[in-house]
């Protein structure tokens, strides 16, 4: 994506975004010009290779620093060295003129975007912030007198959204105000045309708008989605990949599917902005809805995986609807063993508890375990030739989630024992296949 960047901005060069300003009071002035001074100015204006051009120009502001056509001179300086490609001289010639003439939009726009680029290539933040106090500036400068209206307007239409751009990423890098960015990047794109945002420095801040996004505490999906997939309906096929996966990623987290994203692939190919303000993706179910359509059918068909996971995750009327078919009901506690004393038996019964390696049951011992029969870590209850670990249900409690565990919870059963009839128990030879997780 830095390429796509990079290849924009010098892409600026050849979009005619710059105009050569009317400078008929200088045109006059060049009369005035002594002999030597005229000749040195006509073959340095008149250089056609631009390395030799700039070093034309160069050689005369050294020789005439105070002449009267030093903006002109200064100007065409600015494009000699972008037709060179030298960055650095570009802006030295932008800075100087701009001692010369404070409101050049000339020297302005290019001093913003040279300067935007090294902060944001650096992290700078002095450079960044130089940029954006150009940039502020530039959005206010007044219309010199004699530069008709038309010719102003081209390049305020060109310079306007670069301002803005500037603007976003100084907030964002520099100052870390990424809700500030974000609108200077709306403000940006409103200024161009729909079509301008299909390529070149809009397409690349569409782009740039989506990361932002990403990058909001908590981050909105929503809007992420929508920027990342018009850029990606636009991006040269070589970045297209990078962007679909950040798509993908971003709308699943958020649908919880990837039906739908064609249509909002189609939507955003029609629009920069999503009609009526705000893009209507509809959000994932959560685990409470998930646990809601669990309780709608006949519960005594849910599995133990199926009710714990509307205990963990459902309303309170939800989960003791369910709890209410369980409570003081015998069951069999098939899982790992946790931890264990005489009297308390610590398991892990749901994947998600297997995983992380906590107990979600509680089983109460109905008599103490003498100390050889006491089951060690790991041991597994349930899975022949185990034995099984039984009792009552008696109580349950919604755990939080952690930072290794989503929400669960934490069943405690009451006159636990293990099936005498049954052989010892034997640790797992081998991780447990992955289980149910979640209702459905």
């Amino acid at each position: 994506m830095k390429k796509l960047v990079v290849a924009s901005v010098l892409a600026m060069a050849s979009l005619g975004l710059v105009y050569t300003p009317t400078l008929q009071a200088q045109d006059s002035d060049q009369i005035a010009l002594s002999g030597p001074e005229f000749n040195a100015y006509q073959l340095a204006t008149t250089q056609s290779d631009p390395k030799a051009k700039a070093a034309a120009l160069e050689s005369f502001l050294q020789t005439y620093p105070q002449s009267k056509v030093k903006s002109t001179v200064l100007d065409q300086l600015i494009d000699a060295n972008l037709a060179v490609g030298d960055n650095d001289k570009t802006l030295s010639a932008a800075s100087r003129l701009l001692q010369v003439d404070p409101n050049n939009l000339k020297a302005i726009l290019y001093s913003v975007l040279i300067k935007k680029g090294q902060g944001s290539k650096t992290g700078d933040a002095q450079t960044l912030d130089d940029a954006a106090t150009l940039a502020r500036k530039g959005l206010v400068t007044p219309k010199p007198a004699a530069t008709p209206d038309a010719e102003w307007k081209k390049l305020t239409d060109a310079a306007n959204p670069i301002f803005h751009s500037a603007l976003a990423v100084d907030f964002i890098i520099s100052k870390k105000d990424v809700k500030a960015g974000i609108d200077e990047y709306r403000q940006e794109l409103m200024l161009y045309s729909a079509d301008a945002t299909k390529s070149g420095p809009g397409l690349v801040d569409t782009l740039q708008l989506a990361e932002a996004y990403t990058k909001l505490t908590p981050a909105d999906a929503v809007n992420a989605v929508w920027f990342y997939a018009r850029a990606v309906n636009f991006a040269p096929d070589s970045f297209k990949p990078v962007i679909e996966k950040k798509l993908d990623y971003w709308y699943k987290k958020y649908h919880g599917a990837m039906d739908g994203l064609d249509d909002i692939k189609a939507q955003t190919a029609a629009n920069l902005f999503a009609p009526g303000g705000a893009p209507q993706i509809k959000a994932a179910a959560t685990p409470a809805e998930i646990a809601h359509t669990a309780v709608t059918g006949d519960l005594t068909t849910l599995n133990l995986s199926d009710r714990e996971y509307v205990l963990a995750n459902g309303t309170k009327e939800d989960a003791d609807k369910v709890w209410a078919i369980m409570k003081d009901k015998a069951t069999p506690v098939p899982g790992i063993v946790i931890s264990a004393t005489a009297s308390v038996i610590q398991v892990a019964v749901s994947q998600d508890a297997k995983d992380a390696k906590v107990a979600d049951f509680i089983v109460n011992l109905k008599a103490p375990l003498a100390d050889k029969d006491i089951p060690a870590a790991g041991v597994v209850f349930g899975i022949q030739p185990a034995a099984e670990l039984d009792g009552t249900y008696d109580s349950y409690s919604q755990v939080p989630a952690t930072a290794t565990m989503a929400q669960t919870a934490q069943i405690v059963v009451r006159e636990g024992f293990i099936q005498a009839e049954k052989k010892k128990a034997v640790a797992p030879a081998h991780k447990p296949a992955a289980g149910h997780k979640a209702a459905h």
